[in-house]
This record gives structure tokens, C-alpha cells and sequence, in this order.
């Protein structure tokens, strides 16, 4: 298992099929295998050796699809840096991996002189926009003109083919070593899955450092699709590619979903070509896939649960899934069945598997879960206890095997010996017109140690207040499991891949203390 298989592959059975578009460059599969052929040239050039990292920070482009795919092509591992990171967070990723080569594009290029002075591990940076390189930098498109194309390493199965890095939402990110097994056996389990015509494109618009728009991006190389790139999240830019270029899938994150959907100029353009969406990375409220389904209803909705140590699936809630019927309601609220390549299971705190219906840890074991934390064996051991990668996720399965996602373990909320699921009371929150984010987190309590605290993004125009909400909430839900105390903000801090980041809600409530429960 190779991932340049794909090129291999493009090469031998469509070279002159379009591999992929970005803005007003397009590639055929011959001249991307030709690119990737001489950046592998480059890159041994500078000195890459089998298994060493090579770090890109920059928007989704093609230059990104080439960064992967001539990385693995000279032997190496790509190290997909966080664009939201600071120079001192982008540092350490670095260095935790040895990271010596990077790429940047214009959008980062001022941030090399930062890293210059922060970082021990990088010396050779390689600038890949059409802005002015930076001073000690090298051409990209300089380097690929002189470079002639080196034959494939062949890096596969257990090889080291990624190393991507968690949030660090609390303590130093972790590298996630990722082989070439691990992602492509994800991506064939992943279309068999949910099966899909042959050659069919797909919009990438997840950010291609995030393991949601790597994976796609290599399941449309292995199918031999076209790769519709866009920079990132931008409304108008998704609605205009997906008219151009006519791409037939998309991935997106539930917050992007609703922009796209509620943006001013939605009808204006022809969206029928689209006949699968994916959404995943965060849950989603079922008034607002309702919604989705109706402004798009050409498509299939499949919705994906996994994490990055998962490369990155492990349930699909399949299009048929979404259909009317006497389950649908039920159905919605699920994260899927297992893949083929999954076997999922519910655990107790000791470890023990519990009945079904019974909500526990989510585990997984197959060949998709990862390699370990690079550097990080107490880590990895704590994460894959008996051989089963243990997500952190709170969930239950149901007696036909449907996967439902509870909370995070961490999230849940222990008020006045009672446990609460922020998960449960933000669905009866997002039902509240008015409502249109929504995120609920544990706050300390004199009284009932930890408190329900609900943080609310008002609609325009909206006249929610916090007693109306409560009110809302207590016909939906019990007592003890509503707010007890509602903030409102104009917007929530989101990653760079439309995550919720709970933990900056949490922080002004928790800081200076010892522990996050009390």
C-alpha cells in the first residue's frame, strides 16, 4: 500500500484528464506526475533522507497537493503545519519532529523570519507563492524549473507517511504518525463505504493540513477524480468553483454548511452537480441538516466520525440513512456504522466493554489507527490500551450497530452528583428560534460544584433572552440538565477547521485553578 500508487495509476490510465483545479490552473495527470517527479528531485536535493519530515504552511492549493504526493514521492513525511498556529506554536511542531524543510506560500511568507529565530530544527525554507521570496528563502517554481524527475522512492505500508498534529488544546500538541497503510486503507474503506461513480470530483475546501482535507484530497487522487481546490472557507468562492467547475462531492464542517446555506447570494447559482456532502468534525443540529437537505436536495448527506488518530474514519452515517422514513428522526441523531476496515466498541472506565445502549468510551481497532504520538510512548500506551485506540469520546451503540456520539468524555458536566451531556442540552438549545450557535461547558459552583453554563450566538434581530431560554430548555429536557447561567457573545472561537474550541469558552471560568472539575 503506496500512496503515489495514484499517480502511478493517473498516469498509466488518464494522462490527460484534469487532476486538479485551482483558480485558473489546471494540471493534467501527466504534467502533476511530471511536477511531483521533479519536486521529489528538489527535495533530495536539499537533503531529505528516507522517513525525514517536510513541513508546508499555507492556504489549500495545488502547490498543496503537489507538497504531499512529491514528499512521499522522494521518500519523506509531510508535516501539515496549523495555519493558526503562532510562530512559536509552528516552531515547536517543527522541532518536535526534526522538521528541517519548509514550504510557504505569500500568505506565511512574513512569518519566516520569526521561525528562523524560534526554531533549532529548520534550515532550508522554500518559498512557494508568486509574491517576492523572502530573504534566505528558496524559489519553488525556481528549483522545479532546474530540477530534473527522480524515480518514486516507494515508501509504503508501516512507513512513516505523515505526522500531523493535534490542537493542543491542553498541553503541547501531539504528532500523530500516520503510515502509508493507515491512510490509504482509510480512503478505499471510506468509498466503499459510501460508493460513488467512477472519476467523480470533489471540492476540497477543508483545510488540506487538517487530516479532513488531506483524506480527501487522496481518496479523489485514488479514484482518479479532479481535485476543485479553493483557498479556504469563503462563501462566494465555494458557490462560484462548485458553478465553474462542477465538482460532484463535497466535505464540510457544520459551520461552514450553515454559512454556505445562509449566505445572501445562495440561490443565485447552480448547485445541482453536487451529489454527495459530507460533514463531520463537529456535531451537527438536526434543524440546520434539515435545512442543508432542502437547499440542496440533489444530494446525498453522509455524515463521517473519526479523529486524526483514526486516518480518519471510522463510522459513516450513509445517504440512505438520511431518507424519510419511520427511523429517520432517530437515524439523524447517529454517527454511523462502522466501516469495513472498524471494529468500534463502548468501554467502561475499567476498560470493560458495556451492554449496548449503555454510553462509555468510544475504541477502535483496525489498520487505520495510528502509529503513536511521535516521541510520546506514555501517551501512546495510555492511548492504545489493549490494542484499541481509545478516542476520548463519550457514546453508545444500539442493538443494530449504529455508533451515537455522545459527548467528550472531558465535557461532560457533574452538577450536584447529577451527569449532564453538553451534547443533550445544546440540541434543546439549538431548537430555540433565535438560537443560531450555540456551545454549553461547565463553569464552577459554590453550590452545586459545577454549573450548566450555556454560550449563545443570537440571529440577528433576535429578542432571546436568558430567561426565555431557560424556560425553552425545561420543556425539552430536565431540570438539573439545563443553564443555569447564559452568556451571549457575538461569535465563538473556532479553529482553523471549524471546531468549536470549547476550551477557550472554558478558560476564563477555570483559570488558576488546579483541576477542570470541581
Amino acid at each position: 500500500m503506496y500512496l503515489t500508487q495514484a499517480v502511478h495509476k493517473g498516469v498509466r490510465e488518464r494522462p490527460n484528464d484534469i487532476a486538479a483545479i485551482f483558480g485558473t490552473e489546471q494540471l493534467t495527470r501527466q504534467q502533476f506526475a511530471n511536477r511531483v517527479a521533479k519536486l521529489a528531485s528538489v527535495l533530495q536535493a536539499q537533503g531529505i533522507q528516507p522517513g525525514d519530515r517536510v513541513g508546508m504552511l499555507g492556504l489549500n492549493s495545488i502547490r498543496y497537493l503537489e507538497f504531499f504526493y512529491g514528499t512521499w514521492w522522494a521518500g519523506g513525511a509531510v508535516n501539515p503545519v496549523n495555519i493558526r498556529w503562532s510562530p512559536a506554536e509552528v516552531a515547536y511542531s517543527l522541532d518536535d519532529c526534526d522538521t528541517r524543510i519548509l514550504i510557504v506560500d505569500d500568505a506565511f511568507a512574513g512569518m519566516v523570519p520569526a521561525l528562523r529565530t524560534q526554531s533549532t530544527s529548520l534550515k532550508t525554507v522554500i518559498h512557494c507563492g508568486t509574491g517576492p521570496t523572502p530573504e534566505g528563502a528558496l524559489s519553488y517554481e525556481a528549483l522545479m524549473a532546474a530540477a530534473t524527475p527522480v524515480p518514486d522512492a516507494y515508501r509504503h505500508d508501516t512507513d512513516l507517511a505523515a505526522i500531523m498534529y493535534t490542537g493542543g488544546t491542553t498541553g503541547r500538541p501531539k504528532g500523530v504518525m500516520l503510515s502509508h497503510g493507515n491512510l490509504f486503507v482509510n480512503a478505499l474503506s471510506g468509498s466503499a463505504a459510501i460508493p460513488r461513480a467512477p472519476f467523480t470530483s470533489g471540492l476540497v475546501v477543508s483545510p488540506m493540513f487538517h487530516v479532513a482535507g488531506c483524506g480527501l484530497s487522496i481518496i479523489l487522487m485514488m479514484r482518479l477524480g479532479t481535485a476543485v481546490i479553493v483557498p479556504g472557507f469563503d462563501e462566494l468562492a465555494i458557490l462560484q468553483a462548485v458553478q465553474q467547475h462542477r465538482p460532484g462531492e463535497m466535505f464540510l464542517v457544520p459551520m461552514m454548511i450553515r454559512r454556505l446555506i445562509e449566505h445572501p447570494r445562495f440561490q443565485e447559482f447552480d448547485l445541482s452537480c453536487i451529489q454527495l456532502v459530507l460533514y463531520g468534525a463537529a456535531p451537527i443540529e438536526a434543524a440546520l441538516l434539515e435545512a442543508a437537505m432542502a437547499a440542496l436536495p440533489n444530494a446525498g448527506f453522509a455524515q463521517a466520525y473519526g479523529m486524526t488518530e483514526l486516518s480518519p474514519t471510522i463510522t459513516l452515517l450513509s445517504p440512505k440513512d438520511h431518507l424519510p422514513g419511520p427511523d429517520q428522526a432517530t437515524r439523524l441523531r447517529a454517527a454511523g456504522r462502522p466501516v469495513p476496515i472498524a471494529e468500534v466498541r463502548i468501554v467502561d472506565p475499567d476498560d470493560n466493554e458495556v451492554p449496548v445502549g449503555q454510553v462509555g468510551e468510544i475504541c477502535a481497532r483496525g489498520p487505520m489507527v495510528m502509529q503513536g504520538y511521535w516521541n510520546k510512548p506514555a501517551e501512546t500506551a495510555a492511548a492504545l490500551k489493549g490494542g484499541w485506540m481509545h478516542t476520548g469520546d463519550g457514546g453508545r451503540l444500539d442493538e443494530h450497530g449504529y455508533l451515537y456520539v455522545v459527548d467528550r468524555i472531558k465535557d461532560m458536566i457533574v452538577t450536584g452528583g447529577e451527569n449532564v451531556y453538553s451534547a443533550e442540552v445544546e440540541n434543546a438549545l439549538a431548537s430555540l428560534d433565535g438560537v443560531q450557535q450555540c456551545a454549553v461547558i461547565g463553569v464552577p459552583d459554590e453550590k452545586w460544584g459545577e454549573r450548566v453554563h450555556a454560550v449563545i450566538v443570537k440571529r440577528e434581530g433576535s429578542d432571546v433572552t436568558e430567561a426565555s431560554v431557560m424556560a425553552h430548555c425545561k420543556t425539552l429536557i430536565a431540570g438539573y440538565k439545563c443553564p443555569r447561567s447564559v452568556e451571549f457573545r457575538t461569535e465563538m472561537p473556532m479553529s482553523a477547521a471549524g471546531k468549536l474550541q470549547k476550551f477557550a469558552l472554558r478558560e476564563p471560568y477555570w483559570a488558576g485553578k488546579a483541576r477542570r472539575v470541581n
